[in-house]
C-alpha cells in the first residue's frame, strides 16, 4: 500500500467532516481524517493503528489534536508534524476537571456546554474516570527528543491564549525559535490562512 500524504488529527469535538481537513482535501485528495475517541488512551491506540496502516508522510494536528500528535511523535519521531493552534496545556485543565466532575450534575452540565456540531464528530463524555486519563499528556507533549521536524501556527486572536490552554510562551520554552509562525486570526484558523501559510508549510515539507 502506498503512503498517504497527510493524516489529520482533529481537535476536541471535531471529526471526519471538520472544516480545515475538508479544505486541505482539495489539494490532497488522499488526506485521511477519522473521528477518534475522546478518551486519550483509547485515542492513542486508534491513531497508532491508523499510522501503521496508512504510513502518512505528515501528521497535522489541530488544537487538542496537537496533543495527540506530539505524543505520537515519541513513537514515530521521523514523521514531520504540523500543528494548528496547539492546545498543549489542555490536558492539565481536563485532568483538573476530573475532580470537579465528581460533583452531581457536573458531567451533564459540561456536556451541554461543550457539544459537537451535528455530523461525524467526536462524542464528548465528561466522566471523572475518563477526564483523569488526561493527566500525563501535558508532560508527554513537551518532553520531545526530536524537535527539528515540528512546526506550529498560533493565532493572534486565539481566545484560548488568555487562559493559557494555548500558550506561545510555553512553546518558546520547549521548542526551537524557528519552529512556530503567527497569523492574524483566531483559534480556528481561517480559510485564507489554511490556503496560504498552512498549505505552503505542508508543501515545503513534501518537497
Amino acid at each position: 500500500m502506498s503512503r498517504i500524504p497527510l493524516l489529520y488529527i482533529h481537535g476536541m469535538g471535531g471529526g471526519a467532516d471538520s472544516r480545515i481537513p475538508s479544505i486541505l482535501k482539495e489539494y490532497y485528495p488522499d488526506l485521511v481524517v477519522k473521528t477518534y475517541s475522546f478518551d486519550p488512551d483509547q485515542a492513542q491506540l486508534q491513531l497508532k493503528s491508523w499510522i501503521e496502516e496508512l504510513q502518512p508522510c505528515i501528521l497535522v494536528g489541530e488544537s487538542l489534536g496537537a496533543v495527540h500528535t506530539l505524543v505520537l511523535h515519541h513513537s514515530y519521531p521521523d514523521i514531520p508534524l504540523v500543528l494548528v493552534s496547539p492546545a498543549l496545556n489542555a490536558p492539565r485543565v481536563l485532568s483538573f476537571a476530573s475532580a470537579v466532575a465528581l460533583c452531581p450534575g457536573v458531567p451533564a452540565l459540561l456536556g451541554r456546554i461543550y457539544h459537537p456540531r451535528p455530523g461525524d464528530r467526536q462524542e464528548l463524555t465528561f466522566s471523572p474516570a475518563l477526564l483523569s486519563h488526561w493527566k500525563p499528556y501535558c508532560s508527554l507533549c513537551y518532553n520531545q527528543e526530536r524537535k527539528d521536524n515540528i512546526s506550529a501556527f498560533f493565532g493572534t486572536r486565539d481566545h484560548y491564549r488568555r487562559s493559557g490552554i494555548v500558550s506561545l510562551r510555553s512553546w518558546k520554552r520547549n521548542f526551537p525559535e524557528d519552529s512556530y509562525s503567527i497569523y492574524e486570526g483566531t483559534h480556528y484558523m481561517e480559510e485564507e490562512y489554511v490556503r496560504t501559510i498552512l498549505l505552503q508549510k505542508i508543501r515545503s515539507i513534501m518537497q
